[in-house]
């Protein structure tokens, strides 16, 4: 999936994400930074996982997830300020490439929460 220019601006800024998942015990979100995501070439946003346990054990229930985050320094549909949208399939991976290019940049990484994106809607 291509990734919207507008999307990758945001990811340049300061701001929060937040991540969804459903599992056995409903739903469960969790935070990271923009900052903390990396793209691969191929459109997945590949997120560093310190703890997001209880992600990690809806994930391998219900692979689905939803991501939200933005940033007001980026100019919006309607005005300053920006957000998008994001569903996707997720994995947890605790080894191979994907977890390495983390770990190299992020010490504290136990796992990369790797995310392939279905859908992404500009939501401001």
């Amino acid at each position: 999936m291509v990734i919207p220019e507008k999307l990758l601006e945001v990811l340049k800024q300061d701001g929060v994400v937040a991540i969804a998942t459903l599992g056995q015990d409903g739903p469960h979100m969790v935070n990271t930074w923009n900052s903390y995501i990396r793209l691969t070439e191929d459109g997945r946003l590949l997120i560093p996982a310190g703890y997001m346990q209880q992600t990690e054990a809806n994930v391998a229930f219900n692979h689905q997830v939803l991501v939200t985050l933005g940033s007001a320094k980026v100019a919006g549909r309607h005005g300053p300020g920006t957000g998008f949208l994001i569903k996707g399939q997720a994995a947890f991976l605790a080894s191979g490439p994907d977890f390495e290019t983390l770990k190299a940049k992020f010490a504290w990484v136990r796992a990369t929460l790797a995310i392939t994106p279905e859908s992404i809607t500009q939501t401001l």
